[in-house]
């Protein structure tokens, strides 16, 4: 979620009113979509499974024909541009990476085809894999390699000829969960590194913090939110999108108030409602229901005094007045603090 202002350039992508229908489909899957990316920045593009992310990437990409609409990267239109002509560059989720080649000349694939003298292209290729991580693999077969190191190959190969803009196509979202978190962190790190513009598809907004620098939700072909990362995390423009950033707990104005809360429709994150001993000042009296253990926290579900018969999820952190793991048995009594990080107010 780290800004990146210093980075910074004149110009990069633009998209506006972008419109793609599908033939034997009355509701489009990109309808009337606009965003800016400016260069040196990335943007994460989220949203649930057939919101219109992948064909807004795709239309970038000039693999998909808009049906109106404009697309411009430095102010010239792109829209009739051939994909091989604009200078981007595609990073999937399986890699693709070609077979028959090993780790070096699928890093210097973009290189020979753009008619780099092979002289000059080792010295980037030894860059790239230095960046990535994998110096010293260069002569490995793709199928040699772990599904974390494919994926840096693709990424290595992507960034080889210095595109203008790289287009990243949930490259993560097919390795498991530990090492997409590592990996995204280094994405993070090779993307800086390059100084790249890049677009980012994923559903994981984890992956989004950790890697962009801006964030555009979608849904239904439209993007109901856009901003930095830290503002679109804080500030969901609605119910549903707080929904989909984690905020796994809603309450009416009614309940927002027996919490102590403005009297307006409010949303937690989990980790909103904070578990501490039952004596401690202000805190809210409640109840322990269950208790299930993930890493150093504890999700601890409660009945709140002030909200009898509503059962809420809340996160007890090791601390000095919060109590430990073992005392927190079925029925014991807590407290219960709303934390103002964790919490978004609507309306």
């Amino acid at each position: 979620m780290t800004q990146s202002h210093d980075r910074e350039e004149a110009g990069g992508l633009e998209v506006t009113d972008a419109r793609v229908t599908f033939a034997g489909n009355a509701t489009p899957a990109l309808d009337d979509v606009s965003l800016t990316l400016p260069r040196g920045r990335v943007l994460a593009v989220l949203g649930p499974s057939g919101c219109g992310k992948s064909t807004l990437l795709r239309a970038v990409a000039g693999l998909q024909a808009l049906g109106a609409g404009r697309i411009a990267f430095d102010g010239t239109d792109v829209t009739r541009v051939p994909t091989h002509k604009r200078d981007f560059a595609l990073m999937f989720q399986d890699g693709q990476l070609f077979g028959h080649l090993d780790v070096a000349g699928n890093v210097a694939y973009a290189l020979a085809r753009r008619g780099t003298p092979a002289p000059d292209r080792d010295p980037r290729v030894a860059e790239l894999l230095d960046l990535v991580g994998l110096s010293g693999l260069e002569s490995r077969r793709p199928a040699t390699l772990s599904g974390g190191q494919q994926q840096r190959v693709a990424l290595a190969r992507a960034l080889a000829a210095r595109p203008r803009l790289l287009l990243l196509d949930e490259p993560l979202s097919a390795l498991d969960r530990s090492l997409r978190e590592r990996l995204a962190g280094d994405l993070r790190s090779v993307l800086l590194a390059e100084g790249a513009t890049a677009l980012f598809v994923t559903h994981d907004h984890d992956e989004a913090l950790t890697v962009a620098d801006d964030m555009a939700i979608m849904r239904d072909g439209r993007i109901v939110q856009h901003g930095s990362t830290r503002e679109v995390w804080a500030h969901p423009v609605d119910e549903e999108t707080a929904d989909f950033l984690g905020f796994t707990t809603h309450l009416t104005p009614d309940e927002a108030q027996r919490l102590g809360l403005e009297r307006a429709a409010w949303a937690l994150r989990r980790g909103g409602l904070r578990v501490v001993g039952v004596d401690v000042p202000g805190a809210l009296a409640g109840r322990v229901v269950r208790v299930s253990a993930s890493g150093e926290a504890t999700h601890v579900s409660v009945t709140l005094d002030a909200l009898p018969g509503r059962e809420l999820e809340a996160i007890a952190y090791p601390s000095d007045d919060a109590p430990t793991a073992a005392t927190l048995d079925e029925g014991a009594r807590v407290g219960v603090r709303v934390s103002s990080s964790g919490a978004v107010r609507f309306g």
